[in-house]
């Protein structure tokens, strides 16, 4: 488990993520601090979720939906009384499409920016040219459809732009939205589900006077206000019963150890991949970006009247380290429940073939490289074979200055196999699309490449090592 003291040791002025001085944060007049030190002033905006525009059958396929989503520049309002300039999709912070496996989606996009922009299903099992390639990227003013087939198990997905050279921008700026996927089995769970099952959005920001958002690439040491669906260290209102609570860490960089109140129990169901095989009793939740993590918080065991904290354990020196407040205020029925177990992870198979990756910052060039070499849209660095199951070792060798890094493959989820030797906690025990590698470890993961062809990416999530080289191009081929 990540400590505190951890990341505020990961520091370094190339982008990485990492904390302020031992004096704390130095934060630019009007930069949002007030709304960093009075936490709980607005209302939890709800993650408004999507209607398709309409919906179809198709010859073989069955019924398909068609839904709008479209990237714009648009004035909303964040911290009270301001207004802040974001790029969103229709508009709108974080929405969400609620899918079902089976049932395929096609989204309709205009590119209503004044930059390109390649949109990508964080986590879905689709074919290469809707993957969101960067060489896929629409120009300012063009359009595309979108096809995601839904043929894989139920997960927390979500959407993002994976342009060349603008997507660091866009993801800050808040071209982010939803996609829940679900399926027979999860339905026939006792889960809480329907308004109980409540998507957040977490990520950090800066903000001028004017409620501007201001960006620097390498700016990660000075967001200091923690946005939950776009609402500033907000209070939810919830009912004295479980919930489903859906995590995703939309930040470029932050990471985060959520903590419910004083170390309350929250139950930890599904990560990246879905399901994990059975619920996990969790007194804190790493989180990093582009994770996802799911929990079942049980507010029964509260009086009404009370109101639960979450906090950020990675808080920098200097930040506030509420991320927003749970308030029970009324009584409800609650046929929900958490089974003893879950989802088993499915065979991948016996592996035939091993790839090691070594994540390192070059100090002379600046460059973050996987196995010595920067991104180069031009180079092919791996064909694996289609049904072929494979081992991947990745290893962080940047001790020097501390930096974590991460490693996300598109196409597949995979499973983790072990850290430095060791087993994975269970926490870890689902499928995984998204792995974070601290500085001098190393992590081994099993995946299966099924189904498409295809050029597809694999890289860091810390968008600014991603930004700065740390991405790599694979061919599928059969």
């Amino acid at each position: 488990m990540l400590t505190r003291r951890q990341l505020i040791k990961a520091g370094a002025a190339t982008g990485v993520l990492a904390a302020g001085s031992a004096s704390g944060i130095a934060l630019a007049e009007g930069s949002g601090a007030a709304a960093a030190d009075e936490p709980f002033g607005v209302p939890l905006r709800p993650a408004r979720v999507l209607s398709p525009v309409r919906q179809g059958r198709g010859r073989s396929k069955g019924w398909y939906d068609v839904y709008r989503l479209s990237p714009t520049e648009a004035d909303v309002t964040v911290l009270p009384g301001t207004t802040t300039r974001m790029r969103l999709f229709n508009g709108e912070v974080a929405p969400v499409i609620r899918a079902t496996r089976g049932r395929p989606v096609f989204i309709e996009q205009t590119n209503a920016l004044d930059v390109p922009f390649s949109m990508h299903l964080h986590g879905g099992h689709v074919p290469a040219r809707y993957d969101g390639h960067p060489a896929e990227e629409v120009r300012p003013g063009g359009s595309r459809v979108f096809f995601y087939p839904n043929e894989q198990r139920a997960s927390t997905l979500w959407l993002h732009d994976h342009s060349l050279e603008a997507h660091t921008e866009n993801i800050y700026r808040g071209t982010v939205a939803g996609y829940l996927l679900t399926d027979e089995f999860e339905e026939r769970l006792p889960l809480p589900k329907g308004r109980y099952d409540v998507p957040l959005y977490l990520r950090d920001a800066k903000f001028a006077a004017d409620g501007s958002l201001v960006y620097a690439m390498d700016g990660f040491r000075d967001r200091p206000t923690l946005l939950v669906n776009g609402t500033p260290r907000p209070y939810f209102e919830v009912a004295a019963r479980k919930y489903r609570i859906r995590l995703t860490n939309t930040s470029n960089e932050r990471a985060f150890l959520l903590q419910l109140g004083e170390g309350d129990e929250m139950t930890h169901i599904a990560s990246d991949g879905g399901l994990l095989p059975a619920p996990v009793s969790a007194r804190v939740l790493e989180i990093w970006p582009a994770e996802r993590q799911e929990v079942v918080i049980d507010f029964s065991r509260y009086p009404v009247g009370s109101k639960i904290v979450l906090g950020n354990k990675l808080a920098f020196p200097g930040e506030a380290p509420e991320v927003m407040r749970f308030d029970v205020v009324r009584t409800a029925e609650d046929p929900s429940s958490v089974p003893d177990r879950l989802r088993p992870v499915p065979d991948l198979g016996t592996p035939t073939v091993e790839r090691t990756f070594v994540m390192s910052f070059d100090v002379a060039t600046g460059q973050h490289l996987i196995n010595g070499k920067p991104f180069d849209p031009e180079r092919v660095d791996l064909r694996p074979r289609l049904g072929t199951t494979e081992i991947w070792t990745v290893t962080n060798t940047d001790t020097r200055f501390g930096i974590p890094h991460s490693m996300h493959t598109h196409l597949e989820h995979f499973q983790v196999v072990d850290r430095d030797g060791t087993a994975p906690a269970a926490g870890e025990a689902g499928l995984k699309d998204t792995v974070t590698v601290m500085p001098g470890r190393t992590v081994r993961f099993k995946l299966k490449f099924t189904d498409y062809t295809g050029k597809f990416m694999y890289h860091c999530h810390l968008l600014g090592h991603m930004t700065m080289g740390m991405m790599g191009q694979m061919e599928v081929v059969d």
